[in-house]
């Protein structure tokens, strides 16, 4: 039995193999000759992702080759053949009718009388175990036969279908966060893009009601100043070290990391107060001139690589983070500003980093554009964290709810 079931139910679990209790159909075998622009829609290894069926590499055939049987709602497609060992077993289910439409050749099909739990089922680490125990030495695939050999342990009907039904509502909540996140990231991106100027203007596309002034060409020196502060006093220590953040901005290295990478000595490091704005010139994936960011939380110290910046009076110092946000906009900054060395370091001063163009608006507007991107950000944090406390149930309840 497993170590949590639904009340009402105490039978022990039945020893099946999977072909007693599923049926399976194969996919469609077809030749370049057979594309075309239309006809019956073929759904490949690269349709699936994450467990759901998307739209990528469409491929449709002459309806005349077709001799396999079209996809239902609640058929599961397995990726039963593949190039990367790793994606034998790969599957989704068929939550919405698809008309017209048959897997491939590299894909077997997967029918129960509960699709829920057999879904669930496949998404167990015993599924994982029996694909790696199953597969073919030589060719990275999983045959009908080899498919007849797993076994697992199974439930009576009755409990199926509630189990079913509680990882289909959790699916459902995963997905509604999972797609709730992406919409939220994407509005962010087309703002962080639509209300800054473009092109050498000095008007954003968008833009809160009351502003109509040009937004100013400066460089940044207008509105930072390099801070010489060092914490000479050892006011600081090593629980105090900052680190800088691509996803989470400016944060206390030892909370965020689990541990200090500081120096035996923190006597030299950079004091960063709230508001300060730091420039690390450490590459990242889409930043290889490094990324500048604001200090939100408590004051701290950074090593002597980092260039840390006070604000000016006409700066609200939370807009520099927002500017910035932008790939594109940080890496046209920075690009006539920095020389790479040797090891891919930044060879740039403090100094000469403030002195590329900006565009900025007046202090007030910095104010709103930045408490917008403020409650954006707050909402993407929010819908993130349910995202994955919901994945880390559905993996905790994959292995409880399943022998």
């Amino acid at each position: 039995a497993p170590a949590i079931r639904f009340k009402g139910f105490s039978d022990a679990w039945e020893q099946r193999k999977l072909t007693e209790f599923v049926e399976s159909f194969s996919g469609l075998t077809y030749t370049p000759n057979d594309v075309q622009e239309n006809g019956t829609l073929v759904l490949r290894s690269s349709n699936v992702s994450n467990g759901e069926v998307v739209d990528a590499d469409n491929v449709y055939v002459n309806p005349q080759v077709v001799n396999s049987e079209n996809v239902k709602v609640g058929d599961i497609v397995v990726v039963v053949r593949n190039g990367s060992r790793s994606l034998i077993g790969k599957h989704a289910q068929i939550k919405a009718f698809m008309p017209n439409t048959v897997i491939g050749a590299f894909m077997t099909g997967i029918r129960s009388e509960c699709p829920e739990f057999t879904n669930a089922l496949l998404n167990t680490s015993r599924f994982e175990e029996e694909i790696a125990m199953n597969m073919g030495a030589t060719i990275n695939q999983i045959t009908g036969y080899m498919f007849s050999k797993m076994e697992f342990k199974v439930p009576c009907l009755d409990e199926q279908k509630k189990i079913g039904e509680y990882f289909e509502k959790l699916d459902r909540l995963v997905t509604l966060h999972q797609r709730k996140f992406e919409k939220l990231t994407n509005v962010k991106k087309s703002m962080l893009e639509k209300m800054f100027p473009q092109n050498g203007s000095s008007y954003p596309e968008i833009r809160f009601k009351g502003f109509t002034d040009p937004w100013e060409q400066r460089k940044l020196e207008d509105y930072l100043t390099v801070s010489t502060e060092k914490n000479t006093g050892n006011i600081y220590g090593r629980s105090d070290v900052l680190s800088v953040s691509g996803d989470y901005g400016i944060v206390n290295q030892i909370e965020f990391q689990g541990r200090s990478f500081a120096g035996a000595s923190v006597l030299n490091y950079g004091v960063v107060q709230a508001g300060d704005v730091v420039y690390t010139k450490s590459p990242l994936n889409s930043n290889p001139y490094g990324i500048i960011k604001t200090n939100k939380g408590k004051p701290g110290i950074v090593s002597t690589l980092y260039a840390v910046y006070h604000p000016k009076e006409n700066t609200f110092s939370d807009f520099i983070q927002v500017y910035f946000e932008q790939h594109a906009r940080m890496n046209n900054y920075m690009h006539p500003l920095v020389n790479k060395g040797a090891k891919n370091d930044m060879k740039v001063s403090a100094e000469n980093a403030l002195k590329g163009p900006v565009c900025f608006p007046s202090r007030v507007e910095q104010e709103s554009i930045s408490a917008f991107f403020s409650v954006l950000d707050d909402l993407i944090t929010l819908h993130q964290r349910e995202l994955e406390k919901l994945q880390n149930i559905k993996k905790s309840m994959l292995e409880k709810m399943f022998v």
